[in-house]
C-alpha cells in the first residue's frame, strides 16, 4: 500500500530512493524524492519529511512540521544513515549532517565534507556514534569529522573489484569483536565473493573469500 492511498493523505511523496523514520523526533523522511511542487517528478537531491508522527500529512504549513530541503553538492543522494545524534546523508560527492532543530524550520542540513566518495547505498554502517564506509578508492570513518582510514590491504581490494556491481557491496558489523565487514565482488565475479574486515578496536585489517549479500549482527 502506498502512502497516497491512505485516508487523509496530503501531498505525500510518490517516489523516493530511500525512506526512514527518525527515532528521536518521529518524522518520516524521504530522500531523492519528488517535491511538493512537482509530484511524480523525482529530484535526486530532494529531501522531504512528514509532519511529526504522521504518515499522511506532508504538505508544509505554518501549523505542522512537514517540510522540504534540497542538497547543493553532488548529482544524487546515494544513502542516508541515522546515528545517535543526527542523520548522515551521502551524495555521490559529499556528506551532509541533517539535524532536528524544531519548529518552524524542523530540520537543518550542514555540509560536512565535499571530498568523499561512497561505493553504494549499502556500503556504510553505523557503530555507536561513528559511521564507517567504503569509498571508491579509500575507506572512511565519521565521528564528528571525516577521516580516511589507513588500510594495509587497500591495493588488494581496490585493484581487483568489479566496478560495474558496486551497488551490491554490503557493510556489516561484528560488534562482539569490534569489526566492520564489507562484502564485495572481485573483478571476475558478478556477485559478492570476497570480504575485507577492519577491526576498529585493534586497528587491524584482514581479507578473504566468502559469498554474502547481507549481514545481521547478533541481537
Amino acid at each position: 500500500m502506498s502512502l497516497d492511498s491512505l485516508s487523509g493523505a496530503n501531498s505525500t511523496p510518490t517516489i523516493a530512493k530511500q525512506v526512514l523514520v527518525s527515532d528521536r523526533d518521529r518524522h518520516i523522511i524521504a530522500f531523492g524524492c519528488d517535491t511538493e511542487s512537482e509530484p511524480g517528478v523525482q529530484d535526486p537531491l530532494a529531501i522531504r519529511f512528514s509532519s511529526q508522527e504522521s504518515l499522511t500529512d506532508w504538505a508544509a504549513t505554518a501549523t505542522n512540521t512537514a517540510g522540504e530541503l534540497r542538497l547543493g553538492s553532488g548529482s544524487e543522494i546515494v544513502m542516508a544513515i541515522e546515528t545517535r545524534q543526527q542523520v548522515l546523508v551521502f551524495t555521490d560527492e559529499a556528506l551532509y549532517a541533517m539535524q532536528y532543530l524544531g519548529p518552524p524550520v524542523t530540520f537543518g542540513v550542514n555540509l560536512v565534507s565535499e571530498n568523499i566518495t561512497t561505493m553504494g547505498p549499502l556500503a556504510a554502517i553505523p557503530v555507536e556514534d561513528n559511521v564507517y564506509w567504503m569509498g571508491l578508492k579509500e575507506f572512511y570513518a565519521y565521528g564528528g569529522t571525516v577521516q580516511r582510514l589507513p588500510c594495509t590491504v587497500r591495493d588488494y581490494v581496490f585493484d581487483d573489484i568489479n566496478i560495474f556491481q558496486l551497488s551490491k557491496i554490503t557493510a556489516g558489523t561484528n560488534s562482539a569483536f569490534g569489526e566492520i565487514w564489507w562484502f564485495y565482488p572481485s573483478s571476475s565475479s558478478q556477485e559478492n565473493d570476497r570480504y575485507v574486515v577492519y577491526n576498529y578496536m585493534e586497528n587491524v585489517w584482514s581479507y578473504g573469500n566468502l559469498a554474502r549479500t547481507a549481514w545481521l549482527d547478533r541481537g
